[in-house]
C-alpha cells in the first residue's frame, strides 16, 4: 500500500474505532512497507527468524554473495555446507533448501501467489517447511500488498492493541483477531498503525 492508501484506510478506520482515532491523533500515519515478491524475500524471511535485525542483515549479505542472482536454482548448485558457513542454522539451511527444491519441482511457485485469494496464498506458503502463519501473513502484507491482513501472531502488534484499547491483561491471538474483526477490510493499514503506535505511543 502506498502512503495515500494507508491514510485513506486509516481515516476510514478512525470513523469506526474511537480508540484508533485517538491513537492516530497522537502518532499520525505510518509509512508504507514494501518488499519485492519472490524467492529473495522468502529466503530473507527464513534468515530473520528468531534473530536480531542486525544479525539477519549480516547473514543475508553473505547469502547474497553465495547467490548473486538470488535464484532458487543457485541453492541447489551450492557445495555442501556453504549456507551453514554463511551463518544459517542447520534448520534454516533445510528450510532454504526445501524452498529451492519445491520451486525446482514446481510444487511451489511464488509468481502464482498474486492470483490467489488471501487464504489460498497463506495455505500455499505455509505448506513449505519453516513458514508459519505469521511469515505467510507478513509476505501477503508487504510483498503482495494485500489490504486486509492482521498477523495476530506478532507480539508487538498484540501489545500495541492491548495498549490502544486500555486492556490490562495480555491478549492471545484469538482475542486480538476478535478485537479487530470490525476493522475489515482495512486490517493491513490497522496493523501498520499498531506497529507504529507500539514504537511511538506515549507511556
Amino acid at each position: 500500500m502506498n502512503q495515500e492508501k494507508i491514510k485513506q484506510d486509516l481515516n476510514r478506520l478512525a470513523q469506526l474505532d474511537a480508540d484508533l482515532e485517538r491513537g492516530l491523533e497522537v502518532v499520525r500515519y505510518p509509512k508504507p512497507r514494501i518488499r519485492e515478491q519472490g524467492f529473495a524475500t522468502l529466503v530473507s524471511t527464513i534468515v530473520a527468524q528468531q534473530i536480531s535485525t542486525g544479525a539477519a542483515a549480516a547473514i543475508m549479505d553473505r547469502v547474497r554473495a553465495l547467490l548473486p542472482k538470488m535464484e532458487s536454482t543457485e541453492v541447489l548448485q551450492l557445495p555442501p555446507g556453504a549456507l551453514r558457513r554463511a551463518g544459517l542454522s542447520q534448520r534454516k539451511v533445510e528450510y532454504v533448501e526445501g524452498l529451492a527444491q519445491a520451486m525446482a519441482e514446481g510444487s511451489f511457485d511464488p509468481s502464482q501467489l498474486a492470483a490467489m485469494d488471501d487464504s489460498m496464498a497463506i495455505k500455499a506458503i505455509t505448506s513449505l517447511r519453516g513458514f508459519g502463519a505469521w511469515s505467510a501473513e507478513i509476505y501477503l502484507m508487504f510483498s503482495l500488498q494485500r489490504s486486509d491482513i492482521f498477523p495476530a501472531g506478532d507480539l508487538a502488534l498484540r501489545i500495541a492493541l492491548q495498549k490502544l484499547k486500555g486492556i490490562d491483561t495480555a491478549l492471545d491471538e484469538k482475542q486480538a483477531r476478535d478485537l479487530v474483526a470490525a476493522w475489515s477490510p482495512y486490517r493491513s493499514a490497522g496493523s501498520l498503525f499498531l506497529w507504529h503506535y507500539y514504537r511511538g505511543a506515549p507511556t
